[in-house]
Parts: C-alpha cells; sequence; structure tokens
C-alpha cells in the first residue's frame, strides 16, 4: 500500500527515514575501510548524528500514525504499525554496529548514557515500547551483565587501591625504622667522640700535673740541699770556730773566745 494515500506527511517521513537508512548503510560499509583512528571517529560522529535525526524522525512517524489511526481501518494500521517496526529493527542494528565499532576505537557509545539535553532518554523510551517481551529481557539482562562487570572492575580497582595503601604504609614503616637506627647510630658516634675529647683533655692534664709535680720536687730538692748546707756550715762553725776558711753567719752570733 502507498503511504501517500493514506498521509502525505507519513509517506515524507517514511521516504526521509529510508533515505537516512541507506545513508547509514553506505557510512557504516565505507567504515570498514578507513584505517586511520581519527578519520574512523569523524565517520561514526557523522553515523550518529543521522541515527538521531533517524530515532526523530521514527517518533514523528508514530505521532502521525496515532493521528491517522482513528481514520483508517485496522489493516492499514497494522501495516503502519508494522512499517515501524521495521524501521525500528533496522535502526537498532546500526546502533550496535556503532557500538561495535566504538568499542574498538575506546571511545565512550553514545547511546550507552543517554541525557536529558540531547533527547536521547526520550527515544529510547519510544525505542523500548515497541519492543517484545523477549527482546525486554534480553536487553535487561545485557544492563545486568554489563553492572556486574562495572562492579567487579570497581572492586578490582579498590582492591588494588587497598594493596597500595599497605605497600606505601610498609614503605614509610620501614623509612622509620631506618631513620631510627641513622639517629641511634649518629648518636652513638657523637658520644664517642665526646669521650675522646674528654679523654683528650684528661691526658693533657695529667701531663701538666706531671710537669708540675716534676717542678716542685725540683724545687723542694734544691731547698733541701740549701737548709743541709746551711746546717752544715753551722754545725762546722760551731764544732771548729777557729776555723777561718768558714765566714761568719750573718745573725748568727761568734763562739766565745776561752
Amino acid at each position: 500500500m502507498d503511504l501517500a494515500s493514506v498521509n502525505e506527511e507519513l509517506a515524507e517521513i517514511d521516504g526521509q527515514i529510508g533515505d537516512i537508512l541507506r545513508a547509514l548503510q553506505n557510512g557504516f560499509q565505507k567504515l570498514d575501510k578507513i584505517k586511520d583512528a581519527n578519520r574512523r571517529s569523524r565517520q561514526l560522529e557523522e553515523l550518529t548524528d543521522k541515527m538521531r535525526d533517524c530515532k526523530r524522525l521514527i517518533k514523528d512517524f508514530e505521532r502521525v500514525s496515532k493521528d491517522e489511526a482513528g481514520r483508517t481501518d485496522p489493516e492499514t494500521a497494522k501495516m503502519l504499525h508494522d512499517r515501524k517496526q521495521s524501521m525500528i529493527k533496522e535502526l537498532n542494528s546500526y546502533v550496535a554496529l556503532k557500538k561495535q565499532y566504538a568499542s574498538e576505537n575506546k571511545r565512550i557509545d553514545l547511546f550507552d548514557g543517554p541525557s536529558v539535553e540531547d533527547g536521547y532518554g526520550e527515544e529510547n523510551v519510544l525505542l523500548a515500547s515497541n519492543m517484545t517481551n523477549q527482546q525486554l529481557m534480553d536487553q535487561g539482562n545485557q544492563l545486568m551483565d554489563e553492572t556486574d562487570q562495572a562492579i567487579a572492575r570497581s572492586k578490582q580497582t579498590v582492591q588494588e587501591t587497598i594493596n597500595v595503601g599497605t605497600e606505601t604504609a610498609a614503605a614509610l614503616k620501614a623509612q622509620a625504622s631506618h631513620f631510627s637506627y641513622t639517629e641511634q647510630m649518629s648518636r652513638v658516634v657523637n658520644e664517642l667522640d665526646s669521650i675522646h675529647f674528654s679523654i683528650k683533655k684528661a691526658s693533657q692534664l695529667v701531663k701538666e700535673i706531671g710537669r708540675q709535680v716534676a717542678t716542685d720536687r725540683c724545687i723542694m730538692a734544691m731547698l733541701f740541699l740549701i737548709v743541709a748546707g746551711v746546717i752544715a756550715v753551722i754545725i762546722v762553725k760551731i764544732v771548729n770556730p777557729h776555723n777561718k776558711d768558714i765566714p761568719n753567719i750573718p745573725g748568727l752570733a761568734p763562739p766565745n773566745q776561752l
């Protein structure tokens, strides 16, 4: 059945969607031949824009189809529904291809994290509302698998962080122990230097005392000799007062002459 006979706007939207789907097919075929990573990224961005436009047009197609549902027979309504489902299925196949290529290029997939600003959330709800129960279950299982993988990666990251923290703490403890040992050795060396200096000063003091004692002994010996000489002279003078060779000792009275 020709869509133009049903609604001209539907026919125009259907033609635009068909053009975009053919452009997507040709674009992905060209993408296989592009080896440069930057060119592949730009090509993926262009294809993503086309898929965005296609989603918007499918939404418009559904809106116009609902408006026509009350004015058409059940067979025409079923044809419009099947046509919409066919376009959604084909677009989803290109979305899957885009995800595959984006993953190979290590780029973030646009459809994995839809935002309200870009309008992806509302458009993805449109596609989900037209999925079968099995498709929804498959999609849910896939999301749960991706969530489990993300949780596993998070756990691994946390464990790696704990290991790094443990290793760092051990290294700091070893450094602290080494620093303490080095500080103790430094104190021992300083104490040895102090002891050596004290011994050196003590040796010098002993030498000085020894020199003083030797000097005092010499002085005492000289004084002893002087005193002994004086005593000897006195004794000789007393014993032999007529000895003229011995002079009189000052302060000592001469002996009486008998």
